[in-house]
């Protein structure tokens, strides 16, 4: 897997791995977050699933925990752009509204019947 950062305005970074985010890549995916975590500044980590073709329960974990550390530091996590398998998995295990993934008009992905958990 592969992870690029980019600014995209004050305080606000576009995290964009490529690849499968699994247990065989999450210690590398940990690794970009955190640094990007401890930056001085930062209020926002928008993580760009692109070109994410398949996510797993570790690579779920981690993002749940990138989002409680940015929480934390007064920051927000959010993710985006999810191909439609990794966005059934972040529907399915009920992360999407946690994570901040909308449809393209800002509402919520959660479906109908699922519990809003905050």
């Amino acid at each position: 897997m592969q992870v690029g950062t980019r600014e995209a305005g004050p305080g606000r970074v576009v995290l964009t791995p490529v690849g499968e985010i699994d247990m065989a890549s999450v210690p590398a995916f940990d690794q970009v977050l955190d640094a990007l975590l401890d930056r001085p500044g930062v209020v926002e980590i928008l993580i760009d699933l692109a070109d994410v073709p398949f996510l797993d329960s570790t690579g779920v974990a981690a993002l749940l925990r990138g989002a409680a550390e940015a929480v934390g530091r007064g920051a927000t996590l959010r993710v985006a752009n999810p191909r439609p398998v990794v966005a059934r998995v972040l529907r399915i295990t009920a992360v999407d509204v946690l994570l901040g993934l909308t449809d393209g008009d800002g509402r919520s992905t959660a479906g109908p019947g699922w519990r809003r958990l905050s």
